[in-house]
């Protein structure tokens, strides 16, 4: 059997592409080594323009020239890179040659040893990745998820007066509303970006093993510390001062868990969907062009919230994984964070590809009122709930002599339907006042949602 040729192995990088490019700009190994020249170039401009050795603080055009080397990174830098790191088994080290190398070239070989200066590896990547993943969740996740709110905020309102049977454990419950019942998860998901959106973005600048013993041998007289938190802060960073070798990744275990907890709210959104559509609650707008079975030609599949779903299991998992192995590294610095945080991609990946298939299906789908409305029609037993709390307020009331409403209600309608006539006249011959007996004869499933349509207005 022939070889085929070379072929993404992760679905992200194959079929799924086009839905989560945008985070390739940020999270791939190439969104990392041009964050990574960002940090060393960035880091070669702090230390001139404080005139540290002896040297001259950068013209505005050399501080141009230089930026270039990460607003320009492109195919030259990543090959050259490639080819770099072969030799040096090392990825930042090669990112320090690339700077010297381009230092060079445009003139400013005199400030070449203070490419890197005084920092670890770790300095540079805990800037790289806390750019890399801010950028990536404040321009391509969190955008996502915003629109999959507002998808759900405005089908809340549209539906806000749709009344509909509630299936507690599964079964007939008090009736709610559509749009309420979106504006369920519209509140919880807003309630979690907004944690996402208000969290940090640490990085640290403090040497070897967060000590700045190196900095202080060079230049006593400076004080690095705040040194170095202006400078992390001047990336739009959140500086960390206490720590070993490495950030400790704190600031990366909450994020992960907070997506992770986005994720199953979003994962119970797919499967409510899921099931409304089962019970023709929704109907889905077909899709021209589309085939939803192979032999089933009037099969239309709810194949965006089953792709949701999975992705989210996935996602979750990887997310999971990142926090619980991020929260530790052995005393000042072991290397498993290395391998773990290269997946960040793939687990804000598949996460952004579920999120994508609600926003579209959501689109693609349209509430069926008149099943809403037969489903209640056909359940009015769930108005015990009403009759017995109605009667239990005329016996405090004193206006009722009924000695146990709820069983009463219990004998009449466990486990069997009642009928709006038969409920009708049981009503009729309770011993309660007569504006009660009017409320309740005057009550339908339908009219029984409460402040339903109102809480929509929760929404903000």
């Amino acid at each position: 059997m022939t070889s085929l040729p070379p072929q993404p192995l992760s679905p992200l990088d194959g079929r799924y592409r086009t839905a989560v490019t945008g985070l390739a700009d940020y999270l791939s190994e190439a969104g990392l080594n041009r964050a990574r020249v960002e940090v060393e170039v960035e880091w070669l401009i702090a230390l001139t323009d404080r005139s540290l050795f002896e040297t001259s603080p950068l013209t505005d055009d050399d501080k141009a020239r230089l930026r270039a080397l990460y607003l320009e990174f492109g195919q030259p830098e990543i090959d050259w890179l490639a080819e770099r790191e072969a030799i040096t088994r090392h990825d930042v080290k090669a990112v320090e040659y690339l700077v010297r190398d381009r230092l060079d070239t445009l003139g400013l070989t005199a400030i070449a040893e203070l490419t890197h200066f005084a920092a670890t590896s770790e300095d540079i990547n805990s800037a790289s990745y806390a750019l890399t993943v801010k950028r990536a969740v404040v321009a391509v996740w969190l955008p996502k998820l915003r629109a999959v709110i507002a998808s759900l905020r405005s089908a809340a309102i549209a539906h806000r007066d749709a009344a509909m049977l509630s299936r507690t454990h599964g079964q007939p419950a008090t009736p709610s509303t559509m749009g309420k019942e979106l504006a369920v998860f519209a509140w919880r998901l807003e309630r979690v970006a907004a944690q996402i959106e208000g969290g940090e973005y640490l990085a640290k600048f403090s040497g070897a093993t967060g000590t700045w013993s190196a900095h202080l041998a060079a230049e006593p007289s400076v004080d690095w510390p705040s040194l170095s938190r202006e400078f992390i802060e001047g990336l739009g960073l959140d500086f960390n001062v206490l720590t070993t070798q490495i950030e400790s990744h704190d600031w990366q275990v909450e994020l992960y868990d907070r997506a992770r907890h986005a994720g199953g709210i979003l994962h119970n959104l797919a499967t409510d969907i899921w099931t409304y559509i089962s019970i023709g609650y929704f109907t889905q707008i077909p899709v021209a062009g589309a085939t939803g079975s192979s032999t089933m030609p009037h099969k239309i599949n709810p194949i965006r919230f089953e792709n949701a779903e999975a992705n989210l299991e996935i996602a979750g998992g990887l997310f999971a994984t990142l926090a619980s192995t991020l929260v530790t590294s052995r005393m000042q610095r072991d290397l498993t964070d290395s391998t773990t945080q290269r997946n960040i991609g793939v687990a804000f990946g598949h996460s952004l590809l579920a999120l994508d298939n609600l926003e579209r299906g959501l689109k693609e789908i349209s509430l069926a009122e008149d099943v809403l409305l037969a489903d209640l029609d056909a359940n009015w037993e769930v108005l015990a709930e009403a009759i017995q709390t109605v009667v239990r307020a005329e016996i405090a009331a004193g206006r009722s002599s009924i000695s146990d409403p709820y069983a009463l209600l219990k004998d009449l309608t466990r486990g069997r339907r009642v009928g709006a006539a038969e409920l009708a006249e049981f009503v009729q011959g309770l011993d309660i006042g007569d504006a009660a007996k009017e409320r309740l004869l005057a009550l339908t499933p339908a009219t029984y949602a409460g402040l339903a349509s109102r809480l929509v207005d929760e929404l903000h």
